[in-house]
């Protein structure tokens, strides 16, 4: 969620902190600051705010120096200000800090250094590390910082300086990402690859507990009793342009236009040339799933709209019981999970705090277990037994649009690919929806094309209160995340409902201003559908059809339709969305919002 960065070497330090936390701001942040050694001392500027209030201090008092640490923040403990931003020190800016996460006994911790007078200067949690380093100094910077850890309790990445040693940044994570970028003559630390891909391609990414102390020209990590890890070089593949705009106006509307080649990407590493399913680092075979009586699939967010398509497509093919959770809700929810339950997590960063604690609990019940995730080496992947990635290539834009469809072609090829070991459904099924998915590309491109249409009917939402997404079957779970899309880059209220739910209650809330987005691709209910469309249409609304385009029953209910290729339905959700990705997109450009950076989110939530 926060923004973290490191430099240690001969260059300036402060371009480097500038430029990587620049390269983070898609995490979402109120607030900027960094800390350089200079001059014999560490000195701090930060501003609330844009980066940009941070740079504009920095012309006016210019930080100097070859070692520093940087931090983009999003307010979990104390309102967002200056004083609350980070870097933190402590009473002399000894130590000084910055961190992600929750330091949860820092409460505890405060009182008790207020009372050996210290005094703090912020609200957050924070900085009871510094002041706690300087209370526990021993003239040892490594030894000081694990004395340190030995007592805090929460989850964090923290990045740490001390005055005494001028040329060494100490860092280490728990439930919360860090890696440290390999360079020649210097190192650099950062929450996440954005941050260093211009300056290496040699990582280490960093697992929970370990200790890195990180100098120009040497990194040694130390896991938690002390010993040396001997850690494998990660060498990052993609591209710095790829973390760019590339010409689009927003980032959200470039991942937009990249899911053709993401779909493309992640339907090839799992296809046979015979038109069969293979996941082969899986290594399951048709006895694996004798010991498997329910699946379970967490998740949260667009993640979780992922999890209630893949409950079809499993129950439909598997044939086995599924349930889908809200990951913050199933931690606590004194779970039925055993060691007969496979237990599916999905989330775009694998980072994802409470996704990551629910795959957690579900092992603590014996579950064996799956990520789906975008992100190699991340905390979520490490924790699951097995891992299945999406090739969607790195999502800038806090709203997921590339990394959703690309998980719901990874969990359709994940739940054929199952059926295929249990013999579950025929080859000729299987063979009919591959064809479909190698199709698929070229079907979102004509999708695409729809852009202008999708902009011309914001042009109607844009005053609009509030908004009802409704769709059958598998149409509704894509209707949730229509809904979520739109209201959280237009802030627009929008809610989703089974469109068969109407007359219970919702029928109340339809009105001549309150337009509809209905979709249709589920040919099974679709003569319910229509109906339903027409319940709300005779209530004055203004109804939004997503449909086939050889569907000529749908535009005989709705006022303008949206319409996509014929495909099989299992397929249809991952084309329907699009258009409902490009209208939330327009609509909040319309508006006027900040479309990449919704107001109160951040992209990795990395805090419960």
């Amino acid at each position: 969620m926060c923004g973290i960065v490191g430099y240690v070497g001969s260059g300036n330090a402060t371009n480097f902190l500038i430029d990587g936390l620049r390269r983070l701001e898609y995490r979402g942040y109120d607030s900027a600051g960094i800390a350089v050694y200079e001059n014999g001392k560490i000195n701090i500027e930060k501003k609330q705010g844009r980066l940009v209030n941070l740079e504009n201090e920095l012309k006016k008092h210019p930080l100097q120096g070859h070692i520093g640490i940087g931090h983009t923040r999003w307010a979990t403990h104390g309102k967002p200000s200056d004083r609350n931003a980070h870097p933190h020190g402590d009473c002399h800016n000894h130590f000084v800090v910055v961190h992600n996460g929750i330091i949860e006994n820092y409460l505890t911790l405060k009182k008790d250094l207020m009372e050996k007078g210290h005094v703090f200067k912020s609200e957050t949690d924070t900085e009871v590390v510094a002041h706690l380093l300087e209370e526990l100094d021993d003239g040892n910077f490594l030894s000081t910082v694990r004395k340190m850890l030995s007592i805090i309790e929460g989850s964090y990445s923290l990045v740490i300086m001390d005055s005494s040693y001028p040329d060494t940044i100490i860092c280490t994570k728990k439930n919360n990402p860090l890696i440290i970028g390999l360079g020649k003559g210097e190192n650099f630390i950062a929450s996440d690859i954005p941050a260093v891909i211009n300056h290496t391609r040699d990582i280490y990414i960093l697992d929970d507990e370990e200790v890195a102390v990180v100098k120009a020209d040497q990194v040694s990590i130390l896991d938690r009793d002390g010993k040396p890890v001997k850690k494998e070089i990660q060498k990052v593949t993609w591209s710095a342009e790829a973390a760019e705009k590339g010409g689009y106006p927003h980032f959200m509307l470039k991942e937009i236009f990249e899911q053709p080649k993401a779909v493309r990407d992640t339907v090839q590493i799992h296809l046979n040339k015979d038109g069969s399913v293979t996941f082969p680092d899986l290594g399951w075979t048709k006895e694996c799933f004798e010991n498997i009586d329910n699946i379970l699939i967490t998740a949260c967010g667009t993640a979780y709209h992922a999890g209630l398509v893949a409950k079809h497509y499993i129950e439909r093919f598997v044939k086995i019981p599924v349930s889908v959770e809200i990951a913050s809700e199933y931690r606590y929810s004194k779970p039925l999970t055993t060691n007969r339950t496979l237990c599916i997590v999905v989330s775009q960063s694998g980072e994802t705090i409470d996704t990551l604690e629910a795959l957690k609990e579900a092992k603590k019940h014996g579950a064996k277990s799956l990520a789906v995730t975008n992100s190699i080496g991340s905390s979520i992947a490490r924790e699951a037994d097995h891992v299945v990635y999406t090739l969607a290539g790195p999502e800038i834009a806090v709203a997921s649009t590339k990394a959703y469809t690309t998980q719901l072609v990874a969990l359709l090829m994940l739940a054929l690919y199952m059926a295929q070991l249990r013999g579950t459904i025929s080859m000729d099924l299987i063979h009919k929806i591959t064809d479909g998915l190698k199709d698929l590309p070229k079907q979102i491109e004509k999708v695409l094309k729809e852009k202008d249409h999708m902009a011309e009917v914001a042009d109607r939402l844009i005053k609009a209160h509030d908004i009802f997404y409704l769709g059958r079957s598998i149409d509704y779970a894509i209707a949730m995340e229509g809904a979520l899309k739109l209201k959280e880059v237009s802030y627009i209220h929008a809610e989703s409902y089974a469109a068969g739910e109407l007359k219970h209650g919702t029928l109340a809330l339809i009105t001549a201003d309150t337009p509809v987005i209905a979709v249709a691709t589920q040919d099974a209910v679709s003569s319910k559908m229509y109906s339903n469309i027409q319940e709300v249409k005779a209530r004055g609304a203004e109804v939004l059809g997503i449909g086939y385009e050889d569907d000529k029953e749908l535009g005989k209910y709705t006022t303008e339709t949206v319409r996509i290729p014929r495909v099989d339905f299992f397929i249809a959700p991952i084309l329907s969305v699009i258009p409902m990705q490009l209208l939330a997109y327009y609509t909040s450009v319309k508006r006027g919002n900040d479309v990449d950076k919704p107001r109160n989110l951040a992209k990795s939530v990395t805090v419960e």
